[in-house]
């Protein structure tokens, strides 16, 4: 008798766009978690770099590079997930 070949699906919900930028902006480097592992490492290396020496004002700054490295990396991930 010939060997059934089981198949399995995988189901992955895409990652909103919209919240990981309100978590970035909100929880900065952290909530770049949810988006980008090695993004949100990179940034909680850097913002204590620049925040320190501006007293807090390099925030400024980095808060909108974490939100837009989160979508980015988001709309990727989204991108990668849909194509395979």
């Amino acid at each position: 008798m010939p060997e059934v070949q089981k198949s399995q699906v995988i189901v992955r919900m895409p990652k909103s766009v919209a919240l990981s930028v309100v978590l970035s902006l909100i929880f900065g480097p952290l909530g770049m978690l949810y988006s980008t592992v090695s993004g949100a490492l990179i940034m909680l290396i850097v913002t204590p770099i620049v925040a320190v020496p501006t007293l807090g004002i390099g925030l400024f700054v980095t808060q909108p590079i974490c939100a837009i490295w989160a979508a980015v990396a988001t709309n990727s991930y989204n991108t990668k997930m849909l194509q395979s």
